[in-house]
């Protein structure tokens, strides 16, 4: 039996969810659910169709996993925890900051309905927090690094988006290099998160926007750009679509640690992506966390829960006795 997958919201991350359960012949995609007209929406897979998104509920029986793929602005902090209530969820909020409210708040819903909700699903938070975590456990004492980029972040470019007189906006995170290289060389540098990345932002504002207001409202916002070097350049909607149409990320994971009762061996644990398109590999993740949503909730498990409560066995479709024999 295939596992029947909803989606809530069609746009980067949603048609790149689309694509990933055409890949994984243990799953269906059974509609997408969107607050435009369904009508409008011209889906890739065959003989799905689209639903309004107010209609979710009345599906609740037709969908073994829901996979959202609003922003996490304003979009998932309301519509994983409502969804909750009727589904198992999986979601990429990734506003790190406030990750244990979000929890909070998903966790009482999906308790209260004996559901699954995966929450901060994707590569950071999602597999960088697993080899965060890894390290840290590994190599005690030892110091831990995240650089992300060059690349465009959905979440920064979404927030600059939700600005007043903002048209478009695309942001890209980019490392501070020399500071990449003091990390590689083992010389465990103390760095500021101002010294690690900068972030530039280009805007198409709306005709007659307040370019001053909106490029000090980006600079400002909490949590996003404020502590960052944040450069914001003003461009066309004709130079946005012809420079920077793709989505491209990446980054790296390090952490630098000793052993021995001296210290006296150095050791520096290195995670990479290179990423052509962030939304698609993050829908890449969504969808093999669905399949752990799934079986989780078939064990009669329930609540919001990470990655770091996940065995990697409920990720693969293989058996266990196929994963011992090829990837152990």
């Amino acid at each position: 039996m295939s596992i029947r997958i909803g989606i809530f919201g069609y746009g980067n991350l949603g048609r790149g969810v689309e694509a990933a359960i055409a890949q994984n012949p243990d799953m269906e995609l059974v509609t997408v659910f969107t607050r435009r007209d369904p009508a409008a929406l011209t889906l890739r897979t065959p003989g799905v169709t689209a639903t309004a998104a107010d209609k979710a509920a009345e599906m609740a029986d037709q969908i073994d996993v829901m996979i959202i793929c609003g922003g996490s602005a304003t979009d998932l902090p309301v519509q994983t925890p409502a969804l909750a209530k009727y589904f198992n969820v999986v979601d990429s909020f990734d506003n790190h900051a406030h990750i244990p409210e979000h929890f909070d708040n998903v966790d009482a819903a999906a308790r209260a309905a004996g559901k699954i909700a995966m929450i901060s699903v994707g590569w950071d938070p999602g597999m960088f927090s697993l080899n965060r975590l890894l390290g840290e456990a590994i190599l005690p004492d030892s110091k831990a690094y995240t650089f992300w980029g060059k690349g465009v972040s959905q979440g920064h470019s979404d927030a600059i988006r939700r600005v007043e007189g903002v048209a478009d906006g695309k942001q890209y995170t980019i490392p501070v290099e020399s500071a990449l290289e003091a990390v590689r060389s083992g010389a465990d540098p103390e760095l500021t998160t101002r010294q690690k990345h900068i972030r530039e932002c280009f805007v198409v504002a709306k005709e007659g926007a307040d370019k001053a207001r909106i490029e000090k409202e980006i600079k400002e916002m909490p949590n996003y750009f404020a502590d960052y070097d944040t450069t914001v350049h003003f461009i066309t909607a004709e130079e946005m679509k012809r420079d920077h149409s793709r989505i491209p990320h990446g980054g790296f994971v390090i952490r630098s640690g000793k052993t021995g009762f001296n210290g006296e061996n150095k050791h520096i644990i290195e995670y990479s992506l290179k990423l052509d398109s962030n939304p698609e590999f993050t829908s890449s993740v969504l969808v093999a966390y669905a399949r752990a949503a799934y079986r989780m909730s078939k064990e009669g498990m329930s609540g919001c829960k990470t990655v770091f409560d996940v065995a990697p066995a409920y990720l693969s479709p293989k058996s266990g006795a196929a994963l011992r024999k090829e990837l152990l």
